[in-house]
């Protein structure tokens, strides 16, 4: 045989592992969960890493290079307030290059709240009703959001819904084929994707479905992308998309689906947590490691996880959301709630001035009292509105 027979032999095994066998993937994964140049746990917080050269950056760097984008993905913990963080700071700067030509699409609102959102940015929506909209679409978390509402209220800037409407999910649960009733087309054969994904949810069959819902939204998200680039009045335009970073990471859900869609440039960025705080270890899971050959993004930004505090003080009440304000379902035996003469049924309408759209508004506040602190509530029992002092002390055993 032939040196040049031998060569081709060679290339010919290659090629075929490479075309018809995922251990090849295995083999050649990129190390480092998807770094191959450096441990991103070497990476210092606060500093950037250009995953695929390996070099550190800059923030002005990295804005410099990522402005080309007609996209910009930046994926988040949910709960890290440093993601949040890293976020509007890439916002911040856009909106500075770019002025009036960026827009803000989020996971955390559903297609179907648009035209709420639209009205929200004209400054036709009060901040209650804004608050109503994000724990209708999302839930509680509000505060982690909040900075980055503010500056995209004030400076107009569109914020877009991502997620797909329940009208549609409820569609898609009931069997219909993508394509039909205005489901997205789904890409179901990602040789990454679905090991990838099947790694957090445990790998079992049980969880198909959710794997299916989470295609779902990663199509929903991803046409809605599109949507925006095909606009002819967004064509000098750049679209940040603010997403959990399972939904980003390795490019293979959110990103390469919209791409499907509309070929454009696009980059991502990852704010990324190689440790947990010992005070937070039990957020940790336990994911069985999966190889996969590809960046894991653009860019990694080194943050560290810091979550919203807990409260120092207790009220010592059960409550729930009443018609933009709270309600007292129970008050505790021996609590401060029931020291100050608080019962059951009262709508506590404001702490210390500020009024209380929902639970979330009291929590935010009494996250900034200690043991000691004194607040005054306006309460309406009936048809009596009163004024409450109460004082937060140790609650009594």
């Amino acid at each position: 045989m032939t040196l040049t027979m031998r060569v081709f032999l060679v290339l010919f095994l290659l090629f075929s592992l490479s075309t018809n066998n995922i251990a090849f993937a295995e083999e050649y994964a990129v190390p480092h969960s998807g770094s191959p140049y450096l441990p991103l746990n070497d990476l210092k917080n606060g500093e950037i890493l250009h995953l695929p050269t390996g070099l550190k950056v800059n923030f002005d760097q990295m804005q410099n290079a990522i402005s080309s984008s007609r996209v910009i993905y930046i994926g988040e913990t949910h709960d890290n307030i440093e993601a949040h963080r890293a976020q509007l700071e890439i916002i911040e700067d856009l909106a500075k290059r770019f002025p009036g030509k960026i827009s803000v699409g989020m996971e955390m609102f559903r297609r179907s709240a648009q035209q709420n959102l639209n009205q929200w940015n004209k400054g036709e929506l009060s901040s209650g009703q804004f608050k109503n909209l994000f724990r209708k679409n999302w839930g509680n978390g509000y505060a982690l959001y909040k900075s980055i509402f503010e500056f995209l209220n004030k400076n107009h800037i569109p914020l877009i819904g991502l997620k797909s409407s329940k009208k549609t999910e409820d569609i898609f649960r009931g069997n219909d084929q993508p394509g039909q009733n205005d489901l997205p087309k789904i890409d179901f054969n990602d040789r990454y994707h679905r090991p990838f994904s099947m790694s957090i949810f445990g790998g079992h069959q049980a969880m198909e479905k959710p794997y299916r819902m989470l295609l779902l939204w990663e199509e929903t998200m991803a046409q809605t992308v599109a949507d925006f680039l095909k606009n002819p009045s967004n064509i000098n335009s750049k679209l940040v998309i603010l997403a959990g970073g399972f939904h980003v990471q390795y490019g293979f859900g959110i990103p390469k689906r919209a791409f499907r869609r509309v070929p454009h440039s696009y980059s991502i960025v990852l704010p990324t947590v190689t440790e947990l705080p010992p005070e937070l270890k039990d957020r940790e899971m336990d994911v069985k490691h999966v190889s996969i050959p590809l960046y894991s993004a653009d860019y990694a930004w080194k943050i560290q996880y810091k979550v919203l505090p807990e409260n120092k003080v207790k009220l010592g009440v059960l409550l729930e959301n009443s018609e933009n304000t709270v309600r007292i379902k129970s008050v505790s035996a021996n609590s401060n709630a029931e020291l100050a003469g608080l019962k059951d049924g009262d709508l506590l309408l404001a702490i210390d001035g500020i009024k209380l759209i929902d639970i979330e508004d009291l929590t935010d506040k009494l996250k900034r009292l200690v043991i000691g602190d004194r607040a005054r509530l306006i309460v309406k029992r009936g048809l009596e509105e009163m004024d409450i002092e109460i004082q937060f002390m140790e609650p009594k055993q």
